[in-house]
């Protein structure tokens, strides 16, 4: 084998012909596992000379199969994106699960979704398709609610958009339908209290594609396929009932694809902010996929007769000591700008964390909403990448065991009480029909900044990364008027503040914010 240019892509491809977890990787070559995610995180990286050599060793080490995977690894990677792309709409399985889920439901003869994808490929340009991502990212969430506003009509008491009256002079308003009975919650995110119930249902049953709507999920599937974006085909958690008020979450959820998730509903948001940035009507009958799949605000509502997928998301408070340089103490307030390479808000802001409520190896258990947002923070916060089900599958039988927490979590979850986590609100975004529960989760002992603090480092799925002070009602006021929210993450931001006021003690001066359903 032949001198080897390492770079953060090729060390991931011997990973990946090692079949090896991130552990297991950095375990082998001897290095800190931080590194590893770093090198999926920044292909392009190039590693020192010490840390070549030992990726020298370890490919001289291997087997003559993890060597013939490297080679085919490192062919794919050095193809046009052309060739690449095929080859995976070949040997890809998770590509092969959206096929096959794509022949299914649009009534197609098995084959019929892999040849239209192949003949869609050579058609497609990857600059235009960066250009056109670029463009509809730029559509802030004002005109993003404003355009439903008008899609949608008036509301349907007591169902309407929240909104918001801030810092005395700023108005907010989303596209997250919501009602009274969903706001203010205060729900301690414990079983007592957070009981989703997993009922047995077929998936995806009732999901039904049409001419129309399965050839954009064609073009949807090669795009992704000449962007190297990765798919995977893993279970998400559908909602089929709510029962939401004050101090808790109830209802029942069943499990779909992600794959079926992503070229259905998941089409909705890059039609609708393509039609805003061309300037095209917003109105019944000028959005073919909205038309078909989210007409009207009953079709919002009615979550068990349609596919309804979504997540969880919370304002993360760590409480500060009184600092010197910076000042009294208070609550550092995370916030982060979403990278391109996310499904969901790509370059707009959102609170930190944010994930797909998906199981990962105890389906019940994990419908919990805490149960996400334990997993998000020990991915997005404290970089555990093994349990991110984009880079790598859920081996473990208890990926969230205590032997297996990150040091800051196992700090968190050894004394009850450190870590405090409630459910503040839930929606239904009219954006793409998705649930939102939106949540705070607050760190009162500020011992957990000074040990911890410098290990908090946002993952793959945040461009960067920021911190504002829960004192500091001038800056949060700006923040809040920022129109590079998502939708779920301005509603996550007011519906946390507001908790935060209510129980942050002498830590917080922060805008008044008063909720409306308008």
């Amino acid at each position: 084998m032949g001198s080897v240019s390492w770079t953060g892509e090729t060390a991931c491809a011997l990973q990946a012909a090692l079949q090896m977890s991130n552990e297991a990787f950095a375990s082998h070559l001897k290095i800190g596992v931080r590194t590893v995610a770093d090198w999926h995180k920044k292909p392009t990286t190039k590693p020192q000379t010490g840390m070549q050599h030992l990726l020298d060793g370890a490919l001289q080490a291997a087997s003559s199969a993890a060597l013939a995977r490297f080679d085919q690894l490192t062919a794919e990677r050095t193809a046009g994106p052309a060739t690449y792309a095929e080859q995976r709409l070949a040997s890809d399985p998770n590509i092969g699960a959206a096929l096959n889920w794509l022949d299914h439901h649009a009534g197609w003869e098995p084959g019929t979704a892999r040849r239209r994808v192949a003949t869609a490929l050579p058609q497609l340009d990857l600059h235009v398709l960066s250009d056109n991502a670029r463009r509809r990212s730029l559509v802030d969430q004002r005109r993003i609610a404003d355009a439903l506003a008008e899609y949608y009509g008036p509301r349907i008491p007591p169902h309407g958009r929240y909104a918001a009256a801030y810092g005395g002079t700023g108005d907010a308003v989303t596209s997250v339908l919501t009602c009274p009975d969903w706001l203010d919650l205060a729900c301690p995110l414990i079983a007592s209290n957070d009981r989703l119930s997993v009922v047995p249902v077929p998936a995806d049953v009732d999901v039904t594609l049409d001419d129309e709507g399965a050839a954009l999920a064609v073009q949807r599937l090669a795009a992704s396929l000449t962007a190297g974006i990765r798919l995977i085909d893993t279970p998400l958690y559908r909602l089929l009932g709510i029962d939401v008020r004050k101090g808790q979450i109830a209802g029942s959820v069943g499990t779909t694809n992600f794959v079926g998730y992503a070229v259905t509903m998941d089409l909705l948001e890059a039609e609708l902010t393509e039609a805003i940035a061309t300037d095209a009507a917003i109105r019944p009958g000028s959005l073919p996929l909205r038309d078909r799949y989210l007409p009207n605000i009953a079709s919002v509502l009615d979550v068990s007769r349609r596919l309804c997928s979504g997540g969880a998301l919370a304002l993360t408070a760590i409480a500060r000591p009184a600092s010197p340089y910076r000042g009294e103490a208070d609550y550092v307030l995370l916030v982060q700008e979403r990278s391109g390479r996310v499904l969901n808000a790509a370059h707009r802001l959102a609170v930190i964390p944010k994930g797909f409520h998906e199981p990962m190896t105890d389906i019940r258990a994990d419908a919990q909403i805490g149960a996400t947002l334990r997993r998000e923070m020990e991915e997005e916060l404290f970089g555990r990448d093994d349990i991110d089900s984009t880079v790598t599958d859920w081996l473990r039988a208890d990926p969230m065991h205590p032997s297996r927490l990150s040091e800051p979590m196992r700090w968190l979850m050894d004394v009850p009480g450190r870590l405090r986590m409630e459910c503040a609100g839930f929606g239904l975004n009219m954006v793409s029909g998705n649930f939102e529960f939106a949540g705070l989760i607050l760190i009162e002992d500020e011992d957990f900044w000074t040990r911890f603090g410098g290990q908090i480092e946002a993952n793959w799925e945040s461009a960067s990364l920021r911190q504002y002070s829960s004192v500091d009602p001038q800056l949060l006021t700006e923040l809040i008027g920022d129109v590079a929210w998502s939708n779920e993450g301005l509603f996550a931001l007011l519906q946390g503040l507001r908790r935060l006021a209510q129980i942050g003690g002498n830590r917080v001066n922060l805008p008044a914010i008063d909720w409306k359903v308008q």
